[in-house]
């Protein structure tokens, strides 16, 4: 045993002379000589039959989060399920790794749950509270309307649209040498896409493109602008439509959309006044798919349905960086109350006072030695941002009451035992802010 640990401890020795070197930036071939050894003394050690090496790795594409992170994520959750509760929606389970898409089917008009998606994303993305924000809107069949008159042949409209989507992160310049160059268009089509797909704005835009000789020609893109042109108006009725924004580039990849699209992106504050807000990415994005469902059906019935994706792991990534750039504190926990004693010896009493608390609903802990020091269990809330301490002493036990403490003013009073329930609920409220 004393010949085996005496080596076990040449090879930590020679595997700490290893890495040094590595952190010195040692040559190559003096490296390889003292793995070299470190191999040559495990090979002697051999295997150790009693012991067992485990090493706990998260599967690839996952992560783990921490009490702040997850504390985080939850209040982002909870505002996202709230609002999509509040607009009637119902909750499935998938086993699938993002959230359920929020579907609406069978709708009479097909323009009113397309607005109330949109209703829905300003909701949260105002809700999350994460910057300015801005929802671009088009139309599959505008798209596909477009290209046709433009000149693109019918097998190119996929590629070309790839191309044109790139257009919020790129320049025109260099999406048009992509057309030409790779995808095989004549400049002069290039061109004429690009007269049509750099234009943006509200209503007005859609409006001016219905008067366009050759766009309103085009029965899928006549189609595509008069239901948008409904659809803007539903979204004044929202009052959003100051947040949304009619963008002739906006392509979305997926080929099952069969109609209206739409993206969230968030915004920049402008370098100099007068300049244009940059993005800063899609947070949210979605659209109409009225031929995916019937795919699956026997009888291939039409069935209109309208997804809505939030884009929750981008979301959750602002909304901490936001947090840690405002030095703000995260709760980790929900504890609405500590139960803490005033002397020692009162452990029993702390245990039956916190049984009562849990049993009546009441978020509540303690801590766990046997006499814990007053001024270390006030400190413990004032870290955790527990707002309530209950405090157990010889004195209140006497006159049975319990001394109730915020955390935040400092202010004590004494409260009944049988009232000390319905205090504290009066006293704390749950919050949905992501604080």
């Amino acid at each position: 045993m004393a010949e085996r640990a005496a080596l076990e401890e040449l090879v930590r020795l020679q595997g700490e002379r290893v890495r040094g070197l590595k952190q010195q930036k040692a040559s190559a071939e003096q490296i390889e000589e003292e793995v070299a050894k470190l191999l040559k003394l495990k090979a002697q050690l051999g295997p150790d039959e009693g012991k067992q090496k485990f090493v706990l790795k998260t599967p690839k594409g996952t992560r783990d989060y921490s009490p702040r992170q997850m504390a985080i994520r939850e209040k982002v959750f909870d505002v996202i399920i709230s609002c999509f509760k509040r607009h009637g929606a119902e909750v499935i389970d998938t086993p699938v790794f993002e959230l359920k898409d929020f579907d609406i089917a069978g709708q009479f008009d097909p323009m009113i749950p397309d607005a109330e998606c949109l209703k829905i994303m300003c909701e949260i993305l105002s809700s999350l509270q994460i910057g300015d924000f801005l929802v671009k809107v088009n139309d599959r069949r505008i798209l596909d309307g477009m290209f046709a008159i433009c000149g693109v042949p019918d097998s190119k409209f996929r590629t070309i649209c790839s191309s044109v989507d790139k257009l919020d992160k790129v320049s025109w310049e260099e999406v048009k040498n992509e057309m030409v160059g790779e995808k095989g268009l004549t400049p002069e089509v290039a061109d004429h896409i690009g007269d049509y797909v750099q234009q943006h704005g509200g209503v007005s835009l859609v409006e001016q493109l219905l008067q366009d000789p050759k766009l309103s020609q085009n029965k899928q893109a006549l189609e595509g602008l008069e239901d948008l042109k409904l659809l803007f108006e539903y979204l004044t009725l929202f009052g959003i439509a100051d947040k949304i924004s009619f963008d002739l580039s906006l392509a979305r990849g997926l080929d099952y959309y069969t109609g209206v699209i739409y993206e969230a992106v968030l915004l920049q504050t402008p370098v100099q006044p007068g300049e244009e807000p940059l993005g800063v990415g899609s947070v949210a994005a979605g659209g109409r798919y009225d031929g995916l469902v019937g795919m699956f059906d026997p009888k291939g019935r039409k069935v209109p349905c309208v997804g809505l994706s939030i884009g929750v792991e981008r979301i959750f990534s602002i909304v901490e960086q936001r947090l840690e750039a405002l030095e703000e504190k995260v709760r980790t926990t929900e504890t609405q109350v500590l139960v803490a004693s005033a002397q020692k010896r009162l452990l029993e009493e702390r245990l039956k006072l916190v049984s009562e608390l849990w049993d009546a609903g009441i978020k509540a802990e303690l801590l766990y030695k046997k006499n814990p020091k007053l001024l270390n269990q006030l400190q413990y809330c004032e870290e955790a941002g527990i707002p309530l301490v209950a405090i157990i002493g010889e004195q209140e036990l006497k006159d049975g009451v319990i001394k109730l403490r915020s955390v935040a003013s400092r202010e004590e009073v004494d409260v009944r035992r049988e009232d000390l329930v319905e205090e504290i609920k009066r006293r704390t409220s749950p919050a949905l802010c992501i604080c």
